[in-house]
């Protein structure tokens, strides 16, 4: 492990795929970081790259010169409330907390007002990039005041695509309006998702369709439903042409959830993405205790003929 003087005053807490690699690309752009993780074996990895390890985060406090940014990188709800209770205890007033996981807004705001407190100041900042920002870079939207905002440009800039700080980085509002803007952004991501596997499962039903994965392939240039994620199905086909290799079971992380919650909140309209939540519900039941009672609901009102069950 490197355990040499650090020369930044920047730490990462999480090192999972998106925290080492936020690492890594800082790195690229000559911010060394100090870094911890429950991992031994994630620390190490950066340390062989680098990065000045810690054992603990009293150990990373200990070994940044002030005023301290931490970046935390961990799961949202308690992961995330467990390294800012242990923060707290280890920064100083000055100090900044920078919150880039997946955590619900309104976490947020009980953060910050908790930190302030401290006098620790607090952004929260949406990213999106999956693990492939490393070398394009990461879409970044930050909540927070914007003193904040400036003092972590540096960062930020490391971070966020090459080309027109606009067109990668948005400074959205008050503090939890980054993962607020995140939030949404993964609610479009799911619609978006779902409108292109209903697509893919028109086009490979239909028998007179002979190339699944060259259709999608010829939308990639010039057409109006270009985009990245047509671009990662199309490589998932060139992969595996009939997705044979994978089962149609699909998580929800949270996002959508709130992101349909907040629509019913503000009286939004939002099929698609409820749909495509829904979507993902269905794709979880081995058989779905609902059409089960519409079919004994025709049985009985109409005689109509039902599976039996094996």
């Amino acid at each position: 492990m490197n355990s040499a003087p650090n020369t930044t005053n920047f730490a990462m807490v999480g090192l999972g795929r998106m925290g080492a690699n936020i690492v890594r690309r800082l790195a690229k752009h000559g911010i060394n970081s100090t870094v911890f993780d429950l991992s031994p074996e994630a620390v190490a990895a950066l340390g062989a790259e680098g990065a000045i390890t810690a054992s603990s985060i009293a150990d990373l406090a200990a070994k940044l010169p002030t005023p301290r940014t931490v970046w935390v990188m961990v799961p949202h709800g308690q992961p995330t409330d467990d390294v800012i209770n242990e923060l707290v205890k280890h920064l100083d007033k000055g100090d900044l907390i920078i919150e880039g996981g997946n955590s619900r807004f309104s976490e947020d705001i009980r953060h910050a007002a908790e930190l302030a407190e401290h006098g620790i100041a607090y952004l929260d900042c949406g990213v999106s990039g999956g693990v492939w920002g490393l070398e394009n870079g990461y879409g970044l939207m930050v909540g927070g005041d914007k003193v904040n905002v400036d003092r972590a440009m540096p960062i930020f800039d490391a971070l966020r695509p090459e080309g027109a700080r606009e067109e990668g980085f948005v400074h959205v509002g008050d503090v939890g309006a980054g993962h607020y803007a995140k939030m949404v952004h993964n609610g479009i991501e799911y619609g978006m998702m779902q409108s292109f596997a209903e697509g893919y499962e028109l086009l490979e039903k239909k028998d007179i369709i002979k190339d699944v994965h060259g259709t999608f392939a010829a939308w990639q240039r010039g057409t109006v439903v270009r985009s990245w994620l047509l671009d990662l199905l199309v490589r998932a086909l060139k992969e595996d042409p009939s997705l044979e290799q994978i089962k149609g079971y699909v998580e929800d992380s949270g996002e959508g959830r709130w992101t349909v919650e907040e629509a019913i909140a503000n009286a939004v309209p939002m099929p698609a993405i409820t749909a495509s939540l829904f979507a993902r519900f269905a794709s979880r039941q081995e058989d779905s205790p609902a059409m089960k009672a519409v079919a004994a609901l025709r049985n009985q009102f109409g005689g109509h003929a039902v599976k039996k069950a094996e």
